[in-house]
């Protein structure tokens, strides 16, 4: 037996090959020319005519304009077929007696004719000329008909006359952002023996309460800054603290797993919500009725019944750490951000995700509702996310605070704040995304310079006072700078690109 070699080729050698043999094999059939059958082409362009310029094909003739409009006639090019039957050749519709046929009007053409209009006929006959030339824009929508410039066409309202319809239309602007006076320190509270983590201010706005790395909850006077009252029970970091506007409440959670209600009149633990299987990082209360929501690293948030301790819903579906979440009266009413990146928006009646937000790239472990707008505001590290509610709808990027983002606060002003892990906060005019102030306060004598955290900030509810919880063990409130104006301190606003506001 004969063995005989095939010879090997690369890849590319056989598809070449392989494409110049398809090629030659119907390179008879690409040169011939294909004959265009009269018959379709008329019957199609007669009903892409029908679909298209229906509106328009009888159109009203100016009869006591013609002698002023004579002049015009190589700018709008008007054509009058009398002859029943007679074939138009380059729409292919036979025409009847009636029918009269306008060619595509140049701008110019549009703007002299309702110029050339006679006084008697401006009020009557402006309208309906500016209504077809109107529908000849709408419907022409093949792609090679270009768009009017913005100039041309504010087309004649009903009943307008000659300076409505060639008014200009304004230009997209970029939105100057609103000024606001610099934040300042003005007081440092020490106290705590540990990180300080969270911060509630109670609905009377007199003291407000702080939850640390040292297992207990602090209560102070909030004009004075005096330490008012220590609660002890939990045996780990409280992360989350809340203040109920509906009773003598207070909610704290930690990394005990446990979830305790507070009795303010007795300074008591008397209720325990038992459940959870790891961590609790955040809880919220949902401003109406009497529910408590915590989020926990088991990656789930509960809703519990604040009465009954019951365990209303097991909010499940992100796979990673909850680390934030927020309650709001209106639909969705319960928003969660995770570390598996994402944000979802809740179903609090039947207890189900009503939309995923996957836009962050980061851990997302801050998220604040606006207290005025019907919008929120998402903090990671790769960016601050503005949505709208109720679908979250994206609104804008705030760059810049380029640093793990823990928390974040708004005020009704409009001011936003970002504090993050490396210590410094960030002030943002929340409407346009200007960054008007940057904060690096100086750590507290005798803590270590790397322990520099925000990991909460608030505002209490005069909105004139902004408390944030440090690594360096302190709080510290900022308050506006009564002294600067806006000619100390000016805006410096060069915006890159325009956005696209959705609001």
């Amino acid at each position: 037996m004969l063995h005989c070699e095939v010879q090997k080729h690369s890849v590319h050698t056989l598809v070449f090959r392989s494409l110049k043999r398809t090629h030659d094999m119907f390179v008879s059939d690409h040169a011939k020319p294909i004959s265009m059958d009269e018959k379709s082409h008329k019957v199609k362009m007669a009903a892409k005519l029908r679909a298209e310029y229906s509106a328009v094909l009888h159109m009203p003739v100016l009869k006591e304009g013609k002698d002023r409009v004579s002049h015009m006639s190589d700018q709008y090019e008007h054509q009058s077929y009398s002859h029943p039957g007679e074939y138009y050749p380059d729409l292919g519709l036979a025409l009847t007696a009636d029918t009269q046929i306008q060619t595509m009007p140049s701008e110019g053409g549009i703007q002299s004719m309702a110029l050339a209009l006679p006084p008697s006929q401006a009020g009557q006959e402006a309208s309906r000329t500016a209504a077809s030339v109107a529908d000849i824009h709408r419907h022409a929508g093949a792609p090679e008909r270009s768009q009017p410039p913005s100039h041309a066409m504010s087309l004649l309202e009903a009943g307008g006359t000659k300076s409505s319809s060639l008014m200009a239309r304004k230009a997209p602007t970029m939105p100057k952002p609103q000024w606001h006076p610099p934040w300042k320190l003005y007081r440092v509270i020490s106290g705590h023996l540990g990180w300080v983590r969270s911060i509630a201010v109670e609905p009377g706005n007199q003291w407000f309460v702080t939850g640390s790395a040292d297992r207990t909850i602090k209560i102070w006077d909030l004009a004075s800054g005096k330490l008012k009252l220590s609660l002890t029970g939990h045996i780990s970091t409280v992360r989350g603290v809340a203040v109920s506007s509906r009773s003598p409440y207070l909610f704290s959670c930690g990394e005990d797993k446990q979830v305790k209600c507070w009795d303010l009149e007795y300074n008591k633990v008397i209720r325990h919500y038992h459940g959870h299987l790891s961590a609790v990082y955040d809880l919220d209360l949902h401003p109406t009725i009497d529910v408590l929501v915590t989020c926990s690293r088991d990656s789930t948030a509960r809703v519990w019944d604040i009465r009954t301790k019951a365990n209303v819903h097991t909010l499940s579906g992100h796979t990673n750490t909850v680390a934030t979440v927020k309650c709001q009266g209106a639909e969705p009413q319960i928003i969660t951000g995770s570390h598996d990146t994402t944000i979802r928006l809740w179903d609090l009646i039947a207890g189900k995700t009503r939309t995923t937000l996957t836009n962050h790239k980061k851990s997302v472990r801050s998220l604040v509702l606006h207290p005025r707008l019907y919008t929120f505001a998402s903090g990671s590290p790769d960016n601050i996310k503005q949505w709208k509610f109720p679908d979250g709808n994206f609104i804008q990027n705030l760059s810049g605070h380029n640093a793990i983002i823990n928390t974040l606060a708004v005020n009704s002003d409009g001011v936003l704040v970002s504090g993050a892990d490396n210590g410094t906060i960030h002030m943002w005019d929340w409407r346009t995304g200007y960054n008007f102030q940057r904060i690096h306060a100086a750590v507290q004598p005798g803590s270590l310079d790397s322990e520099s955290g925000i990991f909460s900030c608030m505002f209490d509810h005069s909105e004139s006072r902004l408390i944030t919880a440090e690594a360096d063990k302190t709080i510290k409130v900022y308050r506006e700078d009564d002294t600067a104006t806006e000619e100390t301190h000016p805006i410096s606003w060069k915006p890159e690109i325009l956005k696209r506001k959705r609001f």
